[in-house]
């Protein structure tokens, strides 16, 4: 645990733990559906694996989390984490809303993408699409996510597979659209969001994904800012 605050106050104790730097977004990551290390070293792809090994083993032995084999499973006191988490989300997306170009990774957006995915809306067959950020850097610029009915996996090279559908944006527009800042159909006719293949997957491809749970969030209104369409 961390640095003790010395006070009685539940919420202090909760904190001794929870408050240390990335262990609520390994928690957010489990609670997503990760267990396996390199899982959830792919929903924080900034943090060092020697550190996210040691804030799994905080968490062990705290007794959120369980080791498995080679898996890390919540135990029924990390679920209870569950509703704060989701509250902080909807408290993030409600009332911080600028984002630093930092902020912007296409490395987690396409792996939260990845896990949004919904399979009955997926074609038969292998879907490859090509994501394209013409505005990162040169390493980041090109990512694929390969889709069946039942998987999803993300490249950030090149798999070898014929292209079904290229998405080629701002990465602040993809972001911003995942987040439901900004909506697939505004995107697409504004000209910020261009699709390259044939007709049925250019409609489709917006409806292959469930986009973030908290895209729905209603967002106070400011002035000068209308809220997206639908």
């Amino acid at each position: 645990m961390g640095a003790s605050y010395y006070q009685f106050c539940p919420v202090a104790k909760a904190m001794e733990l929870l408050d240390e730097r990335w262990t609520l977004l390994i928690v957010r990551e489990l609670l997503s559906g990760s267990e396996r290390f390199n899982e959830v070293r792919r929903g924080v792809p900034r943090m060092s694996p020697t550190l996210l090994a040691k804030r799994l083993n905080q968490l062990v032995r705290a007794g959120v989390v369980e080791k498995r084999d080679d898996r890390y499973v919540l135990t029924p006191a990390g679920e209870e984490l569950r509703p704060v988490v989701d509250a902080l989300a909807v408290w993030g997306v409600r009332w911080i809303g600028e984002l630093g170009e930092r902020d912007l990774d296409p490395k987690l957006l396409l792996w939260d993408m990845r896990r949004h995915v919904d399979p009955a809306a997926v074609p038969e067959g292998r879907t490859v699409v090509l994501f394209r950020f013409p505005d990162t850097a040169p390493g980041n610029r090109r990512w694929w996510l390969l889709l069946t009915p039942g998987t999803a996996d993300v490249c950030d090279d090149d798999p070898g597979h014929e292209v079904s559908v290229t998405v080629t944006a701002p990465l602040r527009a993809l972001v911003g659209i995942w987040r439901g800042d900004l909506a697939w159909a505004d995107a697409v006719r504004a000209g910020t969001v261009e699709l390259e293949g044939p007709e049925r997957l250019r409609r489709g491809l917006p409806t292959w994904f469930t986009l973030s749970p908290y895209a729905g969030v209603p967002r106070p209104v400011r002035a000068g800012v209308s809220a997206p369409s639908r």
